[in-house]
Parts: structure tokens; sequence; C-alpha cells
């Protein structure tokens, strides 16, 4: 043992979940998950926010809604991307 930290060989990690999937299959997923589980609103501001690359308040400004509106639709279709795309 040096310097009180002891190698763990070969143990078993508990939150390993399988093989990682490759980008191909990644982006197959997040095209399902944009068309088939996010409300219309969701898939637009995350498609304008990351596809066109606009800023909240030009998205706010162009669907006539508050930054906050715009900014709780953005976090909702991240966390459904996130929870979807978990491997």
């Amino acid at each position: 043992m040096r310097g009180g930290i002891t190698a763990v060989r070969n143990t078993p990690y508990e939150g390993y979940m399988g093989r990682r999937m490759t980008k191909e299959e990644a982006k197959r997923r997040i095209a399902r998950v944009i068309r088939g589980e996010l409300t219309d609103v969701e898939r637009e501001v995350l498609l304008a926010y990351y596809i066109q690359e606009q800023k909240i308040p030009a998205i706010a400004q162009e669907r006539g809604v508050n930054k906050s509106s715009v900014s709780r639709a953005l976090n909702r279709a991240e966390k459904k991307l996130k929870k979807y795309l978990k491997y």
C-alpha cells in the first residue's frame, strides 16, 4: 500500500450498464426522442437553441413569450433527452 490508497482490480462497477452506444446509435436515438417524445414547443426551442444557435432572449421574442418560458421548455427537453439517452 502506497500513500494510503489501495488498488482495486477486476471489481465490477455497480453503475455499469453495458456497452457504450456508437455515435450512429446515439444519433438515431436522439432523432427518435426529438420526433417522438418532445412536445412541439420543446422541439422548436431545442432546435432553435442548439441547431440555429439562437439565444434564449431571441427565441422568446420570436415566439412572443417570456424568457423564462423558453428556458423552462429547453430544460424539459434536455431532461427528456438525458433520460432517453442513458445507456
